[in-house]
């Protein structure tokens, strides 16, 4: 991970927040420091906030959104921190065009650093469901947020029912997409136990595990 911003985005679903959380703590596991920053003030759900106390025990810096005067919650001040040059951050911004406009308040002082924008896409969502609807949501973020994106990860899946053929299939739109937007692939993601049915991707692999409960799996706990 290199010594810059992340800029970590995506729809809802796509799964941008699992990779966000995997994403630093690779890199405090490779004894790299890294902060992280909830920066999504628009979904309540499988938000930083979930695993925070775990990410903080694991050595990662977390920021975290705060409490507003509305139901929203309010931008942290400390934001400002993982923009300065040299400092490795990661941002995991809302998961629309809407969401990624917060961006847009800090757009200048991310385009004088050194920085990655990386928009996190699911194949089988049906707003991403295709190389062109995935690359019209791709250039409304863009739009939104005042930056280019740098980067696309792959992370087709249908949560637990996900198979190596679902990721494959990913990989194929993924491709056609950087071809016509010009946007490198980065990643392939998937579930550490699926890595192995990927092995004909030249493209790199990066195998994720689950921190975000479910909401629904919260409320059965509770039960």
């Amino acid at each position: 991970m290199k010594d810059c911003l992340h800029i970590v985005t995506g729809h809802y679903g796509s799964g941008k927040t699992e990779f966000a959380v995997n994403l630093a703590l690779c890199a405090v596991r490779s004894g790299e420091s890294c902060a992280l920053a909830d920066l999504d003030i628009v979904n309540p759900y499988f938000c930083v906030r979930e695993c925070a106390a775990f990410l903080e025990q694991a050595g990662v810096n977390v920021v975290l959104s705060i409490a507003g005067r509305t139901d929203l919650p309010a931008l942290n001040a400390r934001l400002f921190s993982l923009m300065e040059p040299g400092v490795r951050g990661i941002l995991d911004v809302g998961g629309d065009p809407a969401g990624a406009r917060v961006l847009g308040r800090f757009a200048g002082r991310i385009n004088a650093i050194p920085h990655e924008m990386l928009v996190v896409v699911n194949f089988r969502r049906p707003e991403t469901s295709t190389p062109q609807k995935a690359l019209d949501y791709l250039r409304e973020i863009e739009c939104s947020a005042g930056l280019s994106v740098t980067g696309l990860i792959n992370n087709t899946h249908v949560c637990e029912e996900t198979t190596a053929e679902d990721i494959l299939f990913g990989a194929k739109l993924a491709l056609q997409v950087s071809a016509k937007s010009g946007v490198p692939l980065w990643y392939h993601t998937c579930e550490a136990n699926l890595c192995q049915g990927l092995a004909l991707l030249k493209e790199r692999i990066f195998p994720l595990n689950l921190y975000l409960i479910k909401p629904w799996e919260s409320l059965q706990g509770n039960c």
